[in-house]
C-alpha cells in the first residue's frame, strides 16, 4: 500500500494510491486513517513529503563502501545524527545551494518511517513499529562537515533532507536496491543487504536513548558513489518497491 500526503486546490490531505488515483483519508496516517469518500486522480495533485517528522535520525557510514571512499574505518556501532524538521522537503521541491557552503553532496537512501510511539524496542519487535518505508537524500555540506567536527549544520540546513514520493508499506528492507543518478547518469548503486547495521538494529539502538514518534523517519546510510550537486541538476534517489524521489537543484 502506498501512502501520500498531498496539496489539492487548498488545502493538505493524506490518502492512499491505488491505479492512479488517491483515496483520501478523513485525518493522517496516525490519526482517524478511515477513508472519507472523495478520489482524487493523481495528476490532480502536489505530491509533498509523505511526513512531518518531529525529527530525522540519520546514520553515517553504514555502508563499508562509502566508509572507505572517506577513508574511514566501519563504526562498531551506529554513528548517529539528527536532522530538524525544517530540514524535510518533498519530491520536486528544489534542493538549495546555500552560499554558506562550497560543496553540497547528494546522498541517497533508504528512510524508515515510524508507525507508532517506539522505546525500548527489541530488534525482533521492530517492525511492529514502523508504518514503511520512503526515499531519502541526506544533502550534505561537505565542507562545513569536514570544517566543524560535528554535523549540525552540514546536515541540518533547510531542505537537506529531501523524502518521497510517497510510504510503501509492503517491503521487506533487508535486500533492496538503492540508486542515485544526477541527470540521468548513476552516481550510486547498491543494495541494503551491504548495511552494516540492519532497519531491526537501527531501531533497537536509536529506541534505547530517545522514544521514536509516529511520522520519525531514520536515514539507513548512504552507499559509495557522492558527490558534489551544482545549480540546474536533477537528482533521482530511486529504492527498489518503492519508487523514484526527483528534485531539481537551485543556487540560494
Amino acid at each position: 500500500m502506498r501512502l501520500v500526503r498531498y496539496r489539492f486546490a487548498d488545502r493538505i490531505a493524506h490518502g492512499v494510491l491505488e491505479d492512479g488515483v488517491i483515496r483520501a483519508l478523513r485525518g493522517t496516517f496516525f490519526e482517524d486513517p478511515l477513508p472519507s469518500g472523495e478520489v482524487v486522480p493523481l495528476d490532480d495533485v502536489r505530491l509533498l513529503a509523505p511526513v512531518l517528522p518531529s525529527k530525522v535520525i540519520g546514520v553515517g557510514k553504514n555502508f563499508p563502501a562509502h566508509a572507505a571512499e572517506f577513508g574511514s574505518e566501519v563504526p562498531e556501532e551506529p554513528l548517529l545524527f539528527f536532522k530538524p524538521s525544517t530540514a524535510v522537503s518533498g519530491p520536486g521541491d528544489p534542493i538549495p545551494l546555500p552560499p554558506i557552503s562550497r560543496r553540497v553532496d547528494y546522498e541517497g537512501e533508504l528512510a524508515v518511517v515510524i508507525g507508532r510511539v517506539a522505546r525500548n524496542v527489541r530488534a525482533e519487535d521492530a517492525f511492529r513499529s514502523i508504518l514503511g518505508y520512503t526515499c531519502g537524500n541526506d544533502v550534505t555540506l561537505r565542507d562545513l562537515q569536514k570544517k566543524d567536527g560535528q554535523w549540525a549544520r552540514a546536515k541540518g540546513f533547510d531542505g537537506s533532507c529531501p523524502l518521497g514520493p510517497w510510504i510503501e508499506t509492503e517491503l521487506d528492507p533487508t535486500d533492496v536496491r538503492i540508486e542515485t543518478r544526477v541527470n540521468g547518469e548513476t552516481r550510486q548503486f547498491a543494495s541494503t543487504r551491504d548495511l552494516v547495521f540492519g532497519v531491526a538494529t537501527l531501531v533497537e539502538f536509536i529506541s534505547a536513548f530517545t522514544t521514536l514518534l509516529p511520522g520519525d523517519v531514520i536515514l539507513t546510510g548512504t552507499p559509495e558513489g557522492v558527490g558534489p550537486l551544482a545549480p540546474g541538476d536533477r537528482v533521482e534517489v530511486e529504492v527498489e518497491g518503492i519508487g523514484v524521489l526527483a528534485n531539481p537543484v537551485e543556487a540560494r
